[in-house]
């Protein structure tokens, strides 16, 4: 059934939104606020913040936006009270901000890769700690961590962010079963799986490769995304898929753990990465935000047509596994 034709079902409660700034966040809290709930946006980002606030504001509901840096704890924990105070419930916690950087592992500076792991697991546990205090108390409440399909995957010269989101696939298991052990039945956490999103995160990364960044396709708008945010704060389930193509690349990844590794690397390497055009080497928004890149899209074209989504996947992979051939066979 539509999420349109279930909004009654979250209408009037109160969501938690990090990451809101831009991208996947800001496309969730937009959602969320579709269906009538009040939400409190966290983000470095002040003034994209509040933009998105007002644009929530306007979709009817209450919305209030916390400039948060989710590294800290004792931000995190200011933005549970922030929201408390909005409306006094607390029913959904959203966690998604996120940062990435790109590199050769054994060269990258040790700093931006701790400052990636301080964003994207330690802020992930501080919104879980300050979420599921509220929810232990009350006796209800959703978790949504957005995790990644490279979670399972893995994925060449990203060690940090593949880290960081197998650590968010850990931390849903770790949490379900300590919730399974106390009895708690009315408490859910729940792990969105993007694949390729159409999101400004590619102009905010840290890149240490030389090389300019592109999408790898198939690329996803946003939104599908956020559906499958709201999907899950509707609906609670453990791990939801946010584009077919993750879907399948999970389970190839299970399937044929070799062939998969080897077919993401080399397209990793042929496309993901440029080689016809270089870029200087940045920390992008890693220890301070970045101007550019505020909207829930990133202009890599992610609303193309299913049809041609699917034949550039196929594309990819094809080109990938093939040269994997070739130089095995070269040996």
């Amino acid at each position: 059934m539509p999420v349109a034709l279930r909004r009654s079902a979250l209408r009037g409660t109160v969501a938690v939104i990090t990451g809101a700034s831009s991208g996947i966040g800001r496309a969730s809290a937009l959602a969320l606020a579709d269906q009538g709930v009040h939400v409190v946006l966290a983000a470095r980002r002040e003034g994209p913040l509040q933009k998105a606030a007002a644009q929530c504001r306007a979709k009817g509901v209450q919305a209030v936006a916390v400039p948060t840096d989710v590294a800290d704890e004792r931000a995190v924990l200011h933005l549970a009270d922030e929201a408390l105070a909005l409306r006094g419930r607390l029913d959904h916690w959203v966690n998604c901000a996120g940062v990435t950087l790109y590199g050769r592992t054994d060269t990258l500076p040790m700093v931006d890769l701790q400052r990636v792991l301080d964003v994207n697991v330690s802020g992930y546990v501080h919104g879980a700690r300050a979420a599921l205090r509220v929810f232990r108390q009350r006796g209800h409440g959703t978790l949504v961590n957005v995790g990644s399909v490279i979670g399972v995957t893995g994925q060449a010269y990203s060690a940090a962010y593949v880290m960081s989101k197998f650590a968010v696939n850990g931390l849903g298991w770790a949490l379900r079963q300590e919730l399974a052990a106390d009895g708690v039945r009315g408490v859910h956490v729940c792990t969105v799986l993007p694949a390729m999103i159409d999101t400004p995160v590619l102009h905010h990364a840290g890149n240490h490769t030389g090389r300019a960044l592109r999408p790898l396709p198939p690329v996803y708008p946003p939104e599908e995304v956020a559906r499958a945010v709201v999907s899950a704060a509707r609906r609670p389930r453990r791990e939801v898929y946010a584009g077919g193509a993750g879907r399948l690349a999970v389970l190839g990844a299970r399937v044929a753990p070799g062939i998969v590794e080897r077919g993401v690397a080399y397209a990793t390497d042929l496309v993901h990465l440029s080689h016809r055009r270089t870029a200087p080497v940045t920390s992008g928004a890693l220890h301070t935000p970045v101007s550019a890149g505020t909207e829930p899209e990133g202009g890599w074209h992610g609303r193309a047509r299913a049809r041609a989504r699917r034949l550039a996947a196929v594309g990819v992979i094809t080109a990938g596994l093939t040269v994997a051939a070739r130089r095995r066979a070269s040996r």
